[in-house]
């Protein structure tokens, strides 16, 4: 018998359960029917256009993105508009939509645990500790060996698919860093967190004017970290790999494959 539809979300919840997402959170079959057939599954960070045309173009029967297509309401999915466009491509092309995401960000393999393996940190622990003490919000740890910030950043950009936004980086280039903090995605509500005031050094994403500045006033006074800024779309891009591996463990029998479209929103940037 073929793998279904149900198949498959019963996979997802076994690696990523929907207990672990936030309650604003929307995660799970976005669109889909429960006994279609799936010989092939693409993983994305976005259901934008790009990655749906790709899928369907490919004969996916089921796309998994990170990020919801449906996280806030919408009053109409008509088809002259961004979210009506993609989810009648989907369904005109019998192609699933999954999303897994705070459910995918707290797992040990997740998100933010894929892009402190990608370090080589080591006593990798949570930021915010979940259900168990090896899941929870972010992660923390440390480098192999201390390294300045700069060849830290330089570090992050060969492990980041390039963006036109680049890494910004607020802190002393020189300056030694060896213990890490890190949030896959958008992640400026840790900054007052214990545990990323205790790093050397926090690396995450869409850092706002106004917390970034008083978190890097605040460090020059008391105690607080180097600020690394990376793109949203690459800090969890990093994740779809892991992804991609542990569910083909579970189906064997399906084609898995990871979309190297980028979906991060910037074209380009002036450097002044």
């Amino acid at each position: 018998m073929s793998t279904t539809v149900a198949d498959v979300i019963a996979v997802t919840e076994q690696l990523w359960p929907s207990s672990g997402a936030e309650s604003w959170d929307a995660v799970g079959l976005v669109a889909g029917d429960l006994d279609a057939p799936v010989n092939r599954i693409s993983l994305a960070v976005d259901a934008v256009l790009d990655t749906v045309n790709e899928a369907i173009g490919e004969g996916v029967d089921m796309l998994i993105t990170h990020h919801p297509l449906l996280l806030r309401g919408v009053t109409s999915i008509a088809s002259d508009r961004y979210k009506g466009a993609v989810l009648t491509k989907l369904v005109r092309a019998e192609c699933a939509l999954i999303a897994a995401h705070t459910n995918a960000d707290v797992v040990e393999t997740g998100t933010s645990g894929r892009f402190a393996a990608k370090l080589g940190l080591t006593d990798v622990a949570p930021i915010v500790v979940g259900e168990t003490p090896d899941r929870g919000i972010g992660r923390t740890g440390k480098l192999p060996e201390a390294m300045t910030l700069g060849r830290l950043a330089r570090l992050i950009g060969e492990i980041l698919p390039p963006t036109a936004s680049g890494i910004r980086v607020a802190g002393d280039f020189d300056q030694v860093v060896q213990s890490v903090a890190l949030c896959g995605g958008a992640g400026d509500a840790y900054l007052n967190d214990p545990a990323v005031l205790a790093a050397d050094v926090y690396i995450t994403s869409d850092l706002r004017h106004h917390p970034a500045s008083e978190a890097r006033e605040n460090a020059r006074l008391m105690q607080g970290p180097a600020l690394v800024d990376v793109s949203h779309w690459a800090s969890e891009w990093l994740w779809l790999e892991a992804a991609a591996t542990e569910l083909q463990a579970l189906l064997p029998e399906v084609t898995i494959t990871v979309s190297e479209l980028r979906t991060d929103p910037w074209d380009f940037a002036v450097v002044q």
